[in-house]
């Protein structure tokens, strides 16, 4: 079996490496920074400080992305709906976040995506006028952050010819025509957390997944390794809790607020061919929309929902069936043929980790789709910096922001952060990505790795083939995410470094590949 060149610059992440730096972490020297929770905002704040020439360990209780950032609907917005409730410093943010990754940060993994918005006769010309206006408004953000027009079109109207040619399933009685606009859309949510993670890895952080925060405090935190169950120190001198929705559960006086999101993973085959995505309206809304998003890998994700989620918060939460019902309805008001609960092959849903400060505004919960999406930093009694709220696409800033605040804390000292034009491993200019000798799926995945990801099968061509129907993702991709991005077991594998298992019929059938990618006579972590 072929090795590939491992990535430069000490990017690559294994079960060794993990075992090294663990040594040498707990009980060890003090780290400059500590970041907890291994999501796309503590990756982030691991890489900015690292990059910033700080030391820096980050620990995760199960694995990278293991929650929050690869539950997302993929997309890298723009800010659009932000506009709307008149949240413009969000809304420019975002498109200003959504240049950099597209631009600069990580072309191999973001691209612009085309969204169709059918406007048949439940979309009265008055919502018709107000969607343009929002669209148009869009493109005006995307200039006022400076985003190419190359990099993402301008909108435009479409004729009822048109709109059936991009979205062949739409019902065809009444339809006037549609809307196109573009935006950001990531290849895979939880490959973007784990290429900010190994580039983190690359400027020198030690990258602990496994390993639980049972105490934080401003000097260090408490830990236990969850393989072994040891207990030990790691002591630090600045602590960021990145946790997302179970920051409050380390952290006294901050009041979390979990927003549901839940999307169906339907087959390809079902809905035919989507050169674009849809944008549904809800009935009975005005700004809101159920979306469909092709994924390219045989799979449809249909979504999303914002249901508040009360009481404790799970590690992986589970998808009501009135939320599946909520989707199939909206999705069925366009299409010619329904789609039905059985043609439902898969599902998951995401906690947004979203601030409540209700209790400080004097006034009643609302619902969660009006809370704002703007993040914060805090400082708690104890000197621990926790960051909270935002989402995917601002990630970037958001890290930006903790680190900054645990500089001007004085307990250490670094310069500003470079993140905006430091590009994640694997990332090139199109022009470069073009050339990489690998199939296209694999560059859109690996970037400038992609070549060594499909090296691995130089001397064994099996290790290029699908490791099961229907399904793209090849026995060299899970050797590579073995070797290279630290996955340690069969979850991470399918849950994570590829997508198999949101199907579980898929998730059995790649088993037996699985096992081998890990050298093991029986599945763990599955």
């Amino acid at each position: 079996m072929s090795t590939a060149t491992p990535p430069p610059g000490g990017a690559s992440l294994s079960a060794a490496r993990r075992a090294r730096e663990l040594t040498a972490t707990v009980g060890g020297p003090a780290v400059d920074v500590l970041v907890v929770g291994m999501g796309a905002t503590g990756a982030g704040a691991a890489l900015d400080a690292a990059s910033r020439g700080l030391t820096v360990a980050a620990i995760d209780a199960h694995d990278l992305a293991f929650g929050t950032s690869r539950f997302s609907s993929k997309l890298i917005h723009g800010g659009l709906r932000y506009l709307a409730s008149a949240q413009f410093d969000v809304a420019h943010e975002s498109a200003v976040e959504r240049g950099v990754l597209m631009e600069r940060t990580a072309p191999h993994l973001v691209r612009a995506q085309p969204f169709v918005l059918p406007l048949t006769p439940l979309v009265s010309r008055a919502q018709s006028a107000l969607a343009w206006a929002g669209f148009r408004a869009g493109d005006t953000l995307r200039l006022a952050a400076r985003t190419a027009r190359a990099t993402l079109p301008a909108p435009r109207r479409l004729s009822a010819v048109e709109t059936r040619h991009l979205a062949p399933a739409l019902r065809t009685q009444g339809l006037r025509g549609g809307l196109l606009s573009w935006d950001g859309r990531l290849t895979d949510d939880a490959r973007l957390v784990t290429a900010v993670a190994r580039t983190a890895a690359a400027h020198g952080a030690r990258v602990l997944t496994r390993v639980r925060a049972l105490e934080l405090r401003a000097s260090g935190a408490r830990v236990r390794d969850e393989l072994t169950g040891e207990e030990g120190e790691i002591r630090a001198r600045v602590v960021v809790n990145a946790t997302g929705v179970w920051a409050d559960g380390l952290i006294e006086g901050i009041r979390i607020r979990p927003s549901r999101g839940t999307h169906l993973v339907l087959r390809s085959d079902r809905l035919g061919p989507l050169p674009a995505g849809l944008h549904v309206p809800v009935p009975g809304e005005t700004n809101r929309f159920v979306l469909v998003l092709p994924q390219g890998d045989g799979r449809v994700y249909v979504g999303l929902t914002d249901e508040p989620v009360e009481g404790p918060v799970p590690d992986v939460p589970e998808v009501p069936e009135t939320d599946i019902g909520f989707l199939l309805d909206v999705l069925g008001s366009v299409l010619d043929a329904p789609v039905g609960r059985e043609d439902v092959v898969g599902a998951f849903a995401g906690l947004r980790p979203l601030l409540d400060t209700t209790a400080e505004a004097g006034s009643a919960a609302g619902r969660t789709a009006d809370v704002s999406r703007r993040h914060a930093v805090l400082t708690s009694s104890e000197g621990v910096i926790t960051i909270v709220g935002g989402k995917l696409t601002t990630y970037r800033r958001m890290a930006e922001d903790a680190v900054d605040v645990a500089v001007a804390t004085g307990r250490v000292s670094a310069g500003p952060s470079p993140t905006a034009s430091l590009p994640l491993v694997g990332a090139a200019s199109p022009t470069a990505l073009a050339t990489v000798p690998a199939p296209r799926r694999l560059v859109q995945r690996y970037g400038t790795e992609a070549a060594a990801v499909h090296a691995l099968g130089t001397s064994d061509p099996r290790l290029n083939e699908p490791v099961l129907a229907g399904h793209p993702v090849t026995a060299a991709e899970l050797l590579w995410a073995v070797r290279h991005e630290g996955a340690l077991d069969a979850s991470d594998l399918l849950d994570r470094r590829t997508r198999i298992g949101l199907i579980p019929a898929d998730r059995t059938a790649a088993m037996d590949a699985v096992r081998e990618a890990l050298g093991e006579e029986t599945p763990t972590g599955a």
